[in-house]
């Protein structure tokens, strides 16, 4: 597969904003989850750019390979996910597939029993963030396998 387009050169303003985006949308999420709402949704989405950076960079943070692995079954590996965690991962499914167009109303509430109000609306942006970003990466055909931790610090 060819990459299409290189959007970071050809869109260097929205990546700007998009990364702004990811600042504001993560703040105060703690980062170990947030790698792991991040991979799952790429991996849904099959982002191989996203996928190979969010995993990488899970690792980087200290992410132990059994969870990284596990993350696309995480309710079939409750010894390895926090009720919370799990709880984050399903709201990411159910946010990112859509299916018959909402988050289902047990799976809101599932997440809204471990987020406070305002962690759980940082945790929405983050997953709507990150399915936009997938989306840009797949439509382009972004290749995966190249990313480094920090590449695109700022």
């Amino acid at each position: 597969m060819t990459q299409r387009l290189n959007l970071t050169k050809l869109v260097p303003h929205v990546h700007k904003a998009m990364f702004a985006l990811g600042d504001a949308a993560m703040r105060g999420l703690d980062p170990a989850l947030t790698h792991l709402v991040l991979l799952r949704a790429s991996q849904i989405n099959r982002c191989a750019f996203c996928i190979d950076m969010h995993t990488k960079d899970a690792r980087h943070l200290g992410e132990s390979e059994e969870r990284i692995s596990l993350v696309a079954a995480f309710d079939e590996a409750p010894g390895f996910f926090s009720e919370k965690e799990r709880a984050a991962l399903a709201l990411t499914e159910a946010a990112t597939v859509l299916t018959d167009g909402f988050v289902p109303d047990a799976v809101y509430e599932r997440a809204a029993a471990h987020f406070e109000e305002q962690e759980l609306a940082q945790l929405i942006a983050v997953i709507a963030l990150i399915n936009a970003w997938n989306r840009l990466n797949v439509s382009a055909r972004t290749e995966g396998g190249h990313y480094r931790p920090g590449m695109f610090a700022r």
